[in-house]
């Protein structure tokens, strides 16, 4: 079985990467596979007290810093994919891509309220009431949605990294992180699968769409490597965090897999230093937090 199987994907090609029909329009669904996202309310998930917040654990500063990472990732790269609700090229998308963003903010949750246990500040303190300056995300979450073919290559990079990230934080001895990536894993394997299956089909689909798709991943690949960067505080986080360096491996056999079935080569040339973890971000959160924290700042305290 190859890597794109084992992750969910059968055929996701529509046409050979030099179809001539070229166009706008998208490739046909006739031989990708329904999506699998189910409708889940909130009532009916029975959820881990560590994950739920229903316990007395108290983050360290270090593991608060780490779960800030971790938890502004989620946030961030929610809130972008938020925009596209009601603007995807496909319903199904609409409905798809507003999921995965709720899934990613319950993951944001999650971590930010483990990370307020450190200092007494609560997720929405942490979303709505820290500047720029304050936030741990990285590049990656941080690039600007372009058209579709960039926020699935986008979300190809990230949902890949995440998988490989929950994967191993799973056995962290932080019982409160591994109960959220417990069920973080879960929910991220079904985003890489949807990024997969349009990966292939937009690389393998119209001349528009193959173009678009090559422009999409030569935009985004130079804020790959920030992700992989081992930062001195893991070296105090043993057990606990996972290193991203030793999630590259896995990463790469995926995307690797998945660039040689669409015939999509792995971009060569600038990578950014990035900065993210360290509180130096991209130009474009400015706008992300303006957007997202204008409610909050205007009526601190307000309830609903």
């Amino acid at each position: 079985m190859s890597t794109t199987e084992a992750a969910g994907v059968t055929d996701g090609r529509n046409h050979t990467p030099k179809a001539t029909n070229a166009g706008a329009s998208a490739p046909s669904n006739d031989h990708v596979r329904p999506l699998p996202h189910g409708s889940v309310t909130v009532d009916e998930l029975t959820l881990a007290a560590e994950l739920s917040g229903d316990t007395d654990a108290i983050a360290s500063a270090d593991v608060a810093e780490y779960a800030l990472w971790l938890g502004d990732d989620a946030l961030i790269l929610s809130q972008q994919l938020g925009w596209w609700i009601a603007r995807a090229p496909e319903l199904e998308e609409d409905v798809a891509l507003g999921n995965i963003a709720l899934d990613l903010l319950g993951h944001a949750r999650s971590l930010l309220r483990y990370a307020g246990t450190a200092d007494g500040r609560t997720e929405d303190e942490l979303a709505y009431f820290r500047d720029e300056p304050q936030f741990r995300s990285a590049w990656i979450v941080e690039q600007p949605n372009g058209d579709f073919a960039q926020t699935i290559a986008r979300q190809l990079v990230t949902a890949t990294y995440m998988f490989e990230l929950y994967s191993a934080l799973r056995h962290s001895d932080d019982p409160t992180l591994a109960a959220i990536a417990e069920k973080s894993l879960k929910e991220v394997d079904y985003h890489r699968d949807h990024a997969i299956q349009w990966t292939l089909r937009l690389a393998g689909g119209t001349d528009e769409s193959r173009t678009r798709t090559i422009r999409a991943v030569d935009a985004v690949w130079p804020y790959v490597d920030e992700l992989f960067h081992d930062e001195p505080l893991l070296d105090r986080l043993n057990g606990i965090a996972a290193r991203p360096s030793a999630l590259r491996d896995g990463f790469d056999a995926i995307v690797n897999e998945v660039f040689a079935e669409a015939e999509l080569e792995i971009p060569k040339g600038f990578i950014s230093s990035g900065g993210g973890r360290h509180g130096s971000h991209f130009s474009t959160l400015g706008f992300i937090l303006a957007e997202m924290q204008v409610l909050a700042r205007q009526h601190p305290g307000a309830t609903w």
